[in-house]
């Protein structure tokens, strides 16, 4: 029974947690991080390729050992290490690690200093201020751990939109498969793609509904049957999601698509309009009495309402349908318009390819050019280079480039760490001779407001500073993102001719969808960067791409849309 990628990666994930807290060899715990990003980045399902008889230790840093667990998850098996290590650990400690600013490191020292097996003992530990007693405990994760219990962490949380695909797109091939089924999509927050998604809602067109669903509920995925019905079906997955399908008949499938598609503030206010005109707008259409006007498709019913179809991730009714009534609605960036990355790393830092296959995959896609932006020497786990190494990588890129066929350019860059005190980790010289410079928190996430701004501001009076990478420092699910001015330091930004980075990388997708649309309206152009750790990832330019269009973002607002010359002309800032 197939498992997804995403689900493999989190019994990977899940290990190297246990290891953590358990006090494993650290190598150890960071050979089962690096399989669960490879499994995560993965283009095809690890199903498919055991299928195909592929031999899974040929991945990048997984060896046999490895390679048999990987398989085993996927087959469905339960791992004898991971039963181990659960028995080893009071079943409360490991929901500690859903709570903000908690890793392994910090939950082993709250079970071992103070005796923290659960939920509710850290809560009382919070109250009591013991927390303070432990080394980098201070008030300020001290409040945010009660205010995550308080707003119920630990509770399973919403999936990633990545990991919600690898489980949505099966489903849809299932569906697509049937005589019976004439369309199919995923509605929702999934639609509108949103960062995470919770429930699936699936709509069907079909001219016979009950045999639909009848195929719905053979897909082999599905653990539990909550609803049936003759056009609708509620069930929960095997691995815990509800999906929750309607089939109507293909004369409202348009209706229902949008209905169904939300968001619930947008469809009010379409319903307002609709009530207006004196029509009633519902899930199965658009009615002038008992008589339907429009409901095939989407265009057809915003056509019937005065408006232009709106695209599915702007309807969050913050401002979009006002926009479609003056004709304003932003022609949104499309992957299409994308003409190079800007964030990327290779193995002589954290990165699983060489140079050469990181230009070679840039090229694959239509690329112009890509940005190898290697870690500077603080982050020393990542193997960041000093001014030397990045010397010589320099060298090597621009011989590289001599040889390689005109139109496509390798940038040299670095993700140079900003340090606590806002200053770059390496000396302005060596900066000056790369194409760009890309600058990132790595540290100290948790500072108050005004000192963490302060720090990024610092950075960007630096003029080799050309772009802040995941200028939040947010991990959906995992970290929550630190207290900045963001408004501030975009303003600052405009002032300064920096430019910020909205993130691809499916765990970060940083900048936030209203932070994009603040850095356009104050006039900040954005790099939508993927932050590619091996030439799976420049696939996640996609995710980027999404939540640029959720932020209302155009071409025009962003830095990579531009050809070579142009964008060479955009970062002169320190020349």
């Amino acid at each position: 029974m197939p498992v997804a990628n995403a689900d493999i990666a989190g019994e990977l994930d899940r290990l190297a947690d246990l290891l953590e807290i358990e006090g494993a060899n650290p190598f150890r715990v960071r050979a089962y991080r690096r399989a669960a990003r490879v499994v995560e980045a993965l283009p095809r399902s690890v199903s498919d390729m055991l299928a195909a008889g592929e031999d899974l230790d040929a991945l990048p840093g997984v060896g046999k050992d490895l390679a048999g667990k990987i398989a085993a998850i996927a087959a469905g098996r339960r791992l004898p290490l991971l039963d181990e290590l659960e028995r080893a650990l009071p079943p409360g400690v490991t929901a500690l690690l859903a709570l903000p600013g908690l890793g392994p490191k910090r939950v082993r020292a709250l079970h071992e200093r103070l005796g923290v097996s659960d939920l509710a003992s850290l809560a009382e530990a919070a109250r009591s201020g013991r927390l303070r007693s432990l080394a980098g405990f201070g008030p300020t994760i001290e409040a945010r751990i009660l205010e995550a219990v308080a707003k119920g962490a630990g509770q399973p949380a919403r999936r990633k939109l990545r990991a919600a695909e690898q489980v949505a797109e099966p489903i849809l091939r299932h569906l697509r498969a049937a005589r019976e089924v004439l369309a199919a999509e995923v509605a929702g927050s999934y639609r509108r793609r949103q960062e995470t998604v919770g429930d699936l809602d699936l709509v069907v067109a079909s001219t016979a509904p009950e045999a639909a669903i009848a195929h719905f509920l053979r897909y082999e995925e599905i653990a539990r049957v909550a609803e049936r019905g003759p056009t609708r079906s509620i069930v929960a997955l095997r691995n815990g999601m509800q999906v929750d399908l309607r089939a109507v008949e293909p004369a409202a499938y348009g209706a229902a698509l949008a209905y169904f598609t939300g968001s619930k503030a947008h469809n009010i206010a379409l319903r307002r309009i609709a009530a207006e005109k004196g029509l009633k707008l519902n899930e199965y259409g658009l009615f002038r009495g008992r008589r339907r006007i429009a409901g095939r498709t989407e265009e057809e019913v915003y056509a019937a309402l005065g408006l232009p179809l709106i695209p599915p991730e702007l309807r969050e009714d913050r401002g979009e349908i006002a926009a479609a009534q003056r004709g304003a609605l932003p022609r949104l960036v499309a992957l299409g318009d994308i003409r190079g990355d800007l964030h990327a790393h290779t193995d002589a830092s954290d990165g699983r390819a060489g140079l050469r296959e990181m230009a070679r995959a840039a090229q694959a896609r239509g690329y112009a050019y890509l940005a190898v932006t290697d870690h500077s020497r603080r982050l020393a786990m990542a193997h960041g280079l000093g001014p030397k190494e990045l010397a010589r990588q320099i060298a090597e890129i621009h011989r590289l480039n001599a040889r390689t066929a005109p139109g496509f350019v390798l940038l040299a860059s670095v993700e140079v760490d900003i340090l606590e005190d806002g200053r770059l980790d390496l000396p302005d010289p060596i900066l000056r001779d790369l194409d760009l410079v890309v600058g990132a928190v790595h540290s100290r996430f948790d500072l108050p407001r005004e000192k963490q701004t302060e720090r990024l501001l610092r950075a960007m009076d630096n003029p080799c500073l050309d772009i802040v990478a995941h200028p939040t420092g947010r991990l959906i699910n995992a970290r929550p993102p630190c207290a900045l001015d963001l408004e501030r330091l975009l303003r600052a930004a405009r002032e300064r001719g920096c430019h910020f980075e909205l993130n691809a990388q499916p765990d970060r997708l940083d900048l936030p969808d209203t932070v994009c649309r603040l850095a356009k309206e104050i006039g900040v152009r954005l790099a939508i960067s993927t932050d590619a750790h091996g030439t799976e990832e420049l696939e996640f330019m996609r995710y980027g791409v999404d939540q640029a269009r959720r932020g209302w973002l155009e071409p025009g607002d962003i830095l990579n849309t531009r050809a070579l010359p142009e964008l060479r002309a955009m970062l002169r800032r320190r020349r």
